[in-house]
């Protein structure tokens, strides 16, 4: 005697509140891995990125334990049950969540792969932050104005990423400064040089380097002074910049060296006095 089988023929109905207290103890166990991991980063700065990609990682871990684990508890999973609606539940879902299985399968090539880890300062999709997570389905993005960004995985299988430190702490800054032409060029490198060497967030165990060049705007001529120097710690990056841009305007100031002068339009020839 033929039967008509339904979803819910599979279901267990004694099943259903143990897999959602499952399901809640999951979180609360993620949240306080994820908060005792990020207690013992800001206790021991120097293992802090490594801290925060082993909770990224047993985040996933224990999201997909329990996703399993309580799939076997709300359902019968027989062979019945797969012969009779597996293959219409894995067209609907193939149709439903092609793109969230195709960020999940991305999330595992970025895991693998690794073109950026947790704790990296990255340029990505218009938005530059810092990793805090990498997640089945996203990558969660702390922007310096303190938004929260969520990038699809499968977003950096497609398009370039840059990472400013690549699982480091410390990471190169670049800082520009202008002057005019017939300033003292030699005695602006100076100042800029001592306000990046001597800095408390510089990283002096990496090369610094200050190169000079005279640029074209639409409206003057200028020397730039591109400041190149590495930052201890990521999380001070802004802390740095503003540091030596403060201390090098003081002195500019001090040692009377002015900013580029705005060119004055040159004169047509219809705008000649008569006779000229």
């Amino acid at each position: 005697m033929n039967e008509s089988l339904t979803l819910m023929d599979f279901v267990r109905p004694g099943g259903l509140l143990p897999a959602a207290a499952l399901v809640a103890l999951s979180i609360l166990v993620s949240r306080f891995v994820t908060g005792s991991l990020d207690g013992l980063g800001r206790r021991f700065p120097e293992r802090r990125l490594t801290l925060q990609q082993v909770a990224s990682l047993v985040r996933v871990g224990i999201f997909s334990v329990a996703a399993v684990a309580a799939l076997a508890l709300a359902f019968r999973l027989s062979h019945q049950m797969w012969v009779a609606v597996g293959g219409t539940i894995a067209l609907s879902l193939g149709f439903a969540l092609k793109d969230v299985s195709g960020s999940v399968l991305a999330g595992l090539v970025l895991l693998i792969d690794r073109p950026f880890q947790v704790g990296d300062r990255i340029h990505a999709a218009g938005y530059y932050g810092e990793v805090k997570s990498i997640g089945l389905r996203s990558v969660r993005l702390a922007t310096l104005d303190d938004n929260l960004v969520s990038i699809p995985n499968n977003h950096f299988l497609t398009s370039p990423v840059a990472s400013g430190n690549a699982g480091a702490l410390d990471m190169m800054v670049q800082i520009d400064f202008h002057v005019g032409v017939d300033q003292n060029v030699a005695l602006a490198k100076r100042i800029v040089r001592d306000a990046l060497t001597s800095s408390r967030y510089a990283y002096s165990g990496k090369p610094w380097a200050i190169v000079v060049t005279e640029v074209l705007t639409e409206s003057y001529f200028a020397v730039r002074l591109r400041a190149k120097a590495y930052v201890l710690d990521v999380q001070y990056e802004k802390a740095f910049e503003t540091d030596v841009t403060e201390r090098v305007f003081e002195s500019f100031r001090a040692q009377g060296i002015a900013a580029p002068a705005v060119l004055h339009r040159s004169l047509g020839p219809a705008s000649l006095p008569d006779g000229e």
